[in-house]
């Protein structure tokens, strides 16, 4: 067997990327200072200065979460990464887990608890609507399971989990620990984590936080951490095992692994950002903002696929028009417009446009200027659209 590869080094040009509006679902455009942070000088990940600001990391995710939990760090990795840190840790081989069938980061909660090994159990609900307490209460019933997880804004469907509390207490009274899934909800739409009752919740720092990924938020409190800690055998993954990272992030400081260090100074800036802005106004920020957008949507002509009532601010989903290819109008927008956003996944892949409005991406200009390209592209497409309405509409709600 010969090799036949070329010896000579490859001729790759100096790094432009396209600079796109970020409107899908997630990432979402990065704050100006939050690149700044990430273009200082790296520390080492045990180096004093980086200490401290692992300090500072810490208390700035407890304010984002609104929770005391002494157990709150960024996870190495992407959202998927603190993800399965909460279920790999929580899921023991031999547990049950019930999970949600209404979208499709759900399905995703029941991968990862079969492959820590334990026994998976749904909750009925149809794509797109939210949990209802009692059939969550007649499942925890029937079940009896040790963990129970829910999708607190569903990234697929565009719906916002609504009487989180009410869910909390139906899991606790039977025993279960609550996980909930808070990548599209962090820092954009309200999220309690100790006065709803959450046990451990995770998120992803590309969306709301407008942040890149590589850290991704994690708490629980310690009632889940004692959980944790009083396991039988260890995690299966050693990366994600809470009890070894606890070493880290915790009292000790002790090695595990080589930290992103420069994601860490991003989430940082990040939070830094929420703090400044204070975390009550910054949902209401979102909630204005994107409240324009769904208006001027449905003004132009297209169909909300979530109704008012569980509406999710961060990622609003609308039905693509009859006659229109969904994928044409995402090519467009991006060729022609620079503007991304996305279609729909699952049970929806071809039936929604998923259109995010999170963190520095909830601006009136990006809203302006999305429904401007999307106007002129379905038009153009031959759609039943008013663009005009749709930016008159838009306009007036910012004003």
């Amino acid at each position: 067997m010969t090799d036949d590869h070329d010896d000579a080094a490859p001729t790759v040009g100096e790094l432009i990327p396209p600079d796109r509006t970020l409107m899908g679902p997630g990432p979402s455009d990065v704050h100006p200072r939050v690149l700044r942070a990430m273009s200082t000088p790296l520390v080492g990940h045990l180096d004093p200065s980086f200490i401290e600001m692992m300090d500072e990391v810490q208390e700035l995710l407890r304010y984002t979460f609104r929770t005391g939990n002494r157990w709150t760090i960024p996870v190495s990795g992407t959202g998927s990464a603190s993800m399965e840190a909460a279920i790999g840790n929580l899921v023991r081989p031999g547990d049950t887990m019930l999970v949600p069938t209404n979208g499709y980061f759900g399905g995703r909660m029941a991968e990862m608890a079969r492959r820590a090994g334990g026994e998976v159990v749904e909750v009925d609900a149809p794509w797109g609507e939210p949990l209802d307490p009692d059939d969550v209460t007649d499942a925890l019933t029937a079940h009896d399971p040790d963990v129970f997880g829910f999708v607190h804004a569903e990234t697929s469907t565009g719906a916002l989990q609504t009487d989180v509390p009410a869910l909390t207490e139906a899991a606790h009274d039977q025993g279960a620990l609550v996980i909930a899934d808070c990548v599209t909800s962090i820092a954009g739409v309200e999220l309690r984590v100790d006065d709803w009752g959450i046990d451990v919740a995770y998120a992803g720092p590309q969306k709301a936080l407008s942040c890149p990924p590589g850290a991704s938020p994690l708490t629980l409190n310690d009632r889940a951490m004692e959980h944790v800690l009083n396991r039988d055998e260890p995690a299966r993954s050693w990366y994600l095992d809470l009890s070894l990272l606890e070493g880290y992030w915790g009292d000790e400081r002790s090695y595990h692994h080589t930290a992103p260090i420069t994601n860490v100074y991003a989430i940082r800036e990040a939070l830094r950002l929420v703090a400044e802005e204070g975390i009550e106004a910054r949902w209401e920020r979102h909630r204005h903002v994107a409240g324009a957008l769904r208006a001027g949507l449905g003004a132009m002509g297209l169909e909300p696929a979530a109704p008012e009532e569980y509406w999710l601010p961060t990622l609003n989903t609308v039905a693509v028009p009859e006659g229109v290819d969904d994928g044409t109008v995402i090519s467009r927008l991006l060729d022609e417009h620079d503007v991304e956003i996305a279609g729909g996944l699952g049970d929806l892949a071809g039936d929604v446009f998923r259109i995010g409005c999170m963190g520095h991406s909830a601006r009136p200009g990006n809203v302006m200027e999305l429904l401007g390209a999307l106007g002129t592209v379905l038009d153009d497409e031959g759609a039943d659209v008013d663009p005009a309405a749709g930016l008159a509409t838009a306009r007036e709600r910012l004003a």
